[in-house]
């Protein structure tokens, strides 16, 4: 019966234990259903388990078909969906199994794979321990290697560095290698090959440097320009405070350092590669361009061998005799700007280099044996440039030139050397910059004054009126007043001369930038120059063109209204060399420009050359005077070519209205002058050879032409009849006006044909005259000495010799009034016997010898 009861309460919990497996299948996930079906595999109700199962399906059944009736169409819905999950299902079976194969197949490949890879591994084992020994070995190599390589480029103190590494710290790791063995053996022979061509590099080295020394040198000039410029911009900005150095800066004031170290190149001979640096970039410095180190190796193993002298007298025999080469101009040197620049580049270089040795070796150069070789090559390098800078004719050449000099100069100076004596050089340069700059602006005054229209400039509107003020100092308030377009009174040449005296002044001025000259000097320089130029260039340059042979009388007239405009001017050029030397004219041996005395003296002369031009026309004009000296009748008014005459000297003293008073009244007085001696001199010309008494009137018209002219006032500023008095010799000498004699009566002469007249003839001291009285005509002839002009204010009392000249013009005109008795003169219509006429004439003419001869006495 117990056995019943444990029997009924085993089945009870196997129930009870179905249900919760039940209840955990409906409840639980499809994914982890597995434990819960296993734990009914493993236990012994297997059967029941299903009969159980099979009832709950029963039941879920049921509910369904339940659910099912009362959800018909869902279901219906629900199982089309199933069909159709049916087909995709049977995809998914398909690829299942299409999956299952290839992974069959893969896992073929995959066994082998594995086999590999334990082959692999085995292979990996081996290799690691290859690598370990290599690991030891490949330093060795590569410094064995190393050392090979620097050997071959010849960079022998790294490879004495590399070979001591060698030696010391790898090969003992590995001395159990063959290869090994051979290394050390070969260490001894590599040292002593170093040895030997540690002198070849020095040798290398030193003909590198030779070549080079230009770059070098041309490295320390740009140094020394930016440490310049850099002092220029503190100078002008003082208050800028410095606390941190630009890179610049700290580049080009540091000193040359030693390099202790391996070379920076794969040259050991000595300079660096900077040809493809860009120009903004910082300036290296000599010590970035040069590498030392084949002068430290060589000094440091001859030290060490005991042989330092020896290495020290060969270097300092081989510098100074690649000194002698540099201090060598090239025969050219004077044709460019470069060949000069080269040449000191060459001497900076070279001192470059002997001051880094200096400083960073011991005793291989001393400063004795460098002030000797600096001293040799300043003598040397000013011998040259007083040769060649002589051959210089272009200024701005010139001007660089002593830049570059003043740039080689600062870049030895801050190196330590005397450069004194450069600077004394320069100013004997700075007189051969002042004449090829005077011979520079010859050229440039010839082509102003060759240009010039020499006409007053005229201007059309405010604009180009104030740009003219703006370029020269003209101030005139009445020009000012008048309207557009009006005109200055000079011409172009006056504005652009003036501009061209500054420029010249600016130009000097250039050349005494960076000199170290007081303002003083300064001052002086300019004003000496400039007083050259104007004295000498430019006073030539108008003499020229006042004397050149095609210049008129306007251009003349023009040039002294230009030259005293120009005069005015010197006040403001001593303001302007005072404004920019700021040197006071007051102060004391500032020395005065002499512009005023050239402008004077331009001036006169083109003054005298206006007198001898108008004279030269005169003469042109008189060349075409055609008088008939046996005219019967004189003609109806003056000659044509005096009335043209008159008319050109009026048109031309209508153009000296600009002219100073006294330069016109003078050119009149002169012009006027000379058209009385030249009529004179055509009476008294030698062709010709009688008179009639119809020229004579003619001539007289001419005379009466000319002293209206002169009553005329062709120039304003004449006193009274001061202008016609330059017309009293032609007057005196012939005047056929209607008049009785004024000497004392003579004896009367017998009547001549159809005649009742006499012929008086009277010697005086006081006045000759000649004349004759009779018929329808009264004339005389009278020659006064006293209205002759001796001087300034002679008489005939003062200068005897005016006296002598009429008494010799009366025995020359004279003969030719005497009466050909078959031809018309001034004695023909007396018809009187020719003995008495003769003997009177020659009674005439004794007496004025006589009288000559008085004077004389």
């Amino acid at each position: 019966m117990e056995r019943g009861k444990m029997a009924e309460l085993e089945s009870l919990e196997t129930a009870a234990e179905h249900e919760r497996i039940l209840r955990e299948i409906e409840s639980t996930d499809t994914a982890c259903i597995g434990p819960t079906l296993r734990s009914v595999y493993d236990g012994e109700e297997h059967g029941r388990f299903m009969e159980k199962l099979e009832a709950r399906i029963r039941n879920h059944d049921r509910e369904i078909e339940k659910m099912c009736n009362f959800h018909y169409q869902g279901f219906v819905d629900s199982i089309t969906e199933l069909l159709k999950v049916r087909g995709e299902a049977q995809k998914l079976k398909n690829q299942v199994t299409d999956t299952n194969r290839k992974l069959q197949n893969e896992g073929k490949e995959l066994i082998i794979a594995m086999e590999e890879l334990k082959q692999c591994r085995l292979q990996q084992r081996n290799i690691s321990a290859t690598v370990d020994k290599l690991t030891l070995c490949l330093p060795v190599l590569e410094m064995y290697s190393k050392l090979r390589e620097q050997m071959k480029s010849k960079r022998h103190y790294p490879a004495l560095k590399t070979l001591e590494h060698l030696e010391h710290t790898y090969l003992p790791q590995v001395s159990h290698y063959r290869f090994c063995k051979i290394m050390v053996d070969n260490i001894p022979k590599l040292r002593e090959e170093i040895k030997e061509v540690s002198m070849s590099d020095l040798k290398d080295f030193l003909e590198s440097i030779r070549k080079h020394s230009d770059k070098i040198g041309e490295t320390a000039m740009k140094q020394a320009q930016q440490q310049r410029n850099l002092d220029n911009i503190v100078s002008q900005q003082p208050r800028i405070s410095g606390g941190k150095k630009s890179k610049k800066e700290f580049c080009a004031s540091s000193d040359l350092e030693v390099k202790n170290t391996s070379p920076m190149s794969e040259q050991d001979s000595g300079i660096l590669d900077v040809e493809d640096e860009d120009e903004d970039e910082e300036v290296p410095g000599a010590q970035d361009l040069v590498d030392f180190s084949p002068v430290y190796r060589c000094l440091h193993i001859y030290s060490v061998l005991g042989a330092r002298e020896t290495f020290e007298s060969y270097y300092r025999k081989q510098r100074r005799k690649q000194a002698r080469l540099v201090l060598q101009p090239p025969s050219n040197m004077h044709e460019t700007l470069d060949g000069y620049r080269k040449y000191f580049n060459q001497i900076v270089g070279f001192f470059v280099v002997e001051d880094h040795i200096l400083h960073t070796t011991q005793g291989l150069v001393n400063r004795a044996y460098l002030d000797e070789l600096w001293e040799m090559a300043l003598s040397k390098t000013i011998a040259a440039l007083r040769t060649h800078s002589s051959y210089c004719s272009d200024p701005s050449l010139v001007l660089d030139l002593k830049n570059l000099i003043v740039l080689f100069a600062d870049t030895l100076q801050g190196y330590g050397f005397p450069v004194n004596q450069l600077f004394d050089m320069l100013l004997e340069i700075q007189d051969q910059y002042s004449e090829t700059l005077l011979k520079k602006w010859s050229g440039v005054f010839r082509n102003i004054l060759d240009s010039d229209n020499y006409s007053p400039i005229p201007v059309s509107n405010e604009e180009l009126y104030k740009k003219i003020v703006g370029q020269f100092p003209f101030q005139d308030a009445e020009l000012e007043k008048q309207p557009f377009p009006k005109k200055f009174p000079f011409s172009e040449f006056v504005p652009k001369v003036y501009n061209q005296i500054k420029e010249f002044i600016y130009a000097c001025l250039k050349f005494s930038e960076d000199l170290h000259l007081s303002s003083t000097e300064v001052d002086d320089m300019i004003r000496k120059s400039t007083n050259l130029l104007l004295t000498r260039t430019l006073s030539n340059c108008l003499q020229t063109v006042i004397k050149r042979r095609n210049v008129g009388l306007t251009e003349l007239v023009q040039i002294i209204i230009n030259t005293t405009h120009l005069e005015k001017s010197c006040k403001f050029l001593e303001e302007f060399i005072t404004n920019i030397t700021n040197v006071l004219p007051e102060t004391v041996h500032t020395t005065k420009l002499y512009g005023t005395t050239t402008f004077k003296d331009a001036r006169h002369a083109a003054e005298e050359e206006i007198y001898t031009n108008l004279n030269q026309k005169i003469d042109q004009f008189l060349q075409l005077a055609d008088y008939d000296w046996m005219a019967l009748e004189p003609g109806s008014r003056a000659s044509d070519y005096l009335v043209d005459l008159i008319g050109f000297l009026r048109s031309t003293f209508a153009v000296f209205t600009h002219l100073p008073g006294k330069v016109a009244q003078t050119a009149c007085m002169s012009a006027c002058k000379h058209l009385s001696t030249s009529l004179l001199q055509l009476l008294l010309e030698a062709e010709v050879r009688q008179l009639t008494l119809g020229a004579l009137q003619q001539f007289n018209l001419d005379v009466e032409e000319c002293e209206q002219f002169a009553r005329s006032g062709p120039v304003p500023g004449f006193q009274g009849d001061t202008l016609q008095l330059a017309f009293i010799d032609l007057r005196q000498g012939s005047d056929t006006k209607g008049s009785s004699p004024r000497s004392e009566p003579a004896p009367p002469a017998k009547p001549g044909r159809g005649s009742a007249a006499w012929f008086v003839f009277t010697v005086e001291l006081k006045e000759i005259s000649i004349g004759y009285i009779g018929g329808k005509n009264e004339t005389a002839v009278r020659l006064d000495p006293r209205a002759r002009p001796a001087g300034n204010n002679g008489s005939a009392k003062q200068n005897p010799g005016a006296r002598e000249e009429v008494i010799m013009e009366t025995l020359v005109l004279l003969p030719r009034m005497r009466d050909t008795s078959r031809k018309n003169n001034v004695f023909a219509q007396f018809r009187k016997n020719e003995r008495d006429k003769q003997k009177l004439i020659d009674t005439v003419a004794k007496q004025l010898r006589g009288l000559i001869n008085s004077h004389h006495s």
